[in-house]
């Protein structure tokens, strides 16, 4: 776990406006620091003991802030009004904060980048069980585009995303999809050779992207990366279309990959060695 105290009483670096040091507030720095000792409790709540003991600063400023932050209702006290824990005023700040962090959001300005270096429609889709569903997109400004809806479904075992999923799920989850029926990553459904497959996703592993070269949609070649959460695994895919180009395909993929890498890191997947 990471010592947000100590990190937050570090002097941040770069000039100021009279090139010196940044300044700091002290107040607003050691109520942060009092917020994220809360925050790493291994109990529900904390004396102000032992909360002005880990943060390091005197015992009536660690009071008076914890009362401070108590009128915001960002800080409460526990029911026999003996210790403190966080409180409820913070719910509204993280659901904004997941709001502007969202992946959705975050994809807007790797999906127009994409398309604008590819010329092709590049999507967001994300993981629903046993579905995907298209989060967000950004059509190039060429002539031809390709018709998705947002919020439009489709099976995760499908076509050049379901095989960049695939390719990065956790073996035991990987070998249960793989066991069941509904696997349509060549079209039709019992179309699937598994060596070929397999093979297949050892080379999405390897480079980081998997394609779809017109066999579910003739003259439709697909390029799909996967996304990666905080924890590691898939939660969805970046993927563009190419019209009319089969030898293009390949040559966008490194694109399509390091498209997806820039957003799992947004996301805050580590992507060390991937």
């Amino acid at each position: 776990m990471a010592d947000h105290g100590s990190i937050l009483s570090q002097k941040p670096k770069g000039d100021g406006p009279g090139g010196g040091k940044r300044p700091l507030s002290p107040a607003v720095e050691q109520a942060a620091r009092v917020l994220f000792c809360l925050a790493d409790a291994r109990s529900t709540h904390m004396s102000l003991t032992d909360i002005h003991t880990k943060v390091g600063i005197h015992k009536s400023k660690a009071f008076s802030i914890l009362e401070t932050l108590r009128e915001s209702g960002l800080v409460r006290k526990n029911s026999d009004g003996k210790g403190y824990m966080l409180g409820p005023g913070l719910v509204f700040l993280s659901r904004r904060v997941l709001d502007l962090l969202s992946p959705a959001r975050l994809a807007e300005p790797v999906l127009r980048d994409l398309a604008a270096k590819t010329g092709c429609t590049a999507v967001l889709g994300l993981i629903d069980g046993a579905h995907v569903f298209a989060a967000a997109k950004h059509d190039a400004e060429d002539d031809f585009g390709v018709t998705m809806r947002i919020g439009q479904r489709l099976p995760l075992a499908y076509g050049a995303h379901g095989k960049a999923i695939a390719a990065f799920m956790p073996e035991a989850e990987r070998d249960g999809l793989l066991r069941g029926k509904a696997l349509y990553f060549y079209g039709k459904t019992g179309a699937v050779r598994m060596d070929r497959l397999l093979e297949e996703l050892e080379a999405c592993r390897r480079d980081g992207f998997a394609i779809d070269p017109g066999e579910i949609n003739p003259g439709l070649h697909v390029v799909a990366s996967p996304v990666f959460g905080p924890r590691g695994a898939p939660i969805g895919f970046i993927e563009i279309f190419v019209l009319f180009s089969p030898g293009l395909a390949p040559k966008l993929a490194p694109s399509v990959a390091e498209a997806a890498k820039a957003l799992s890191r947004e996301l805050g997947a580590n992507m060390e060695g991937r």
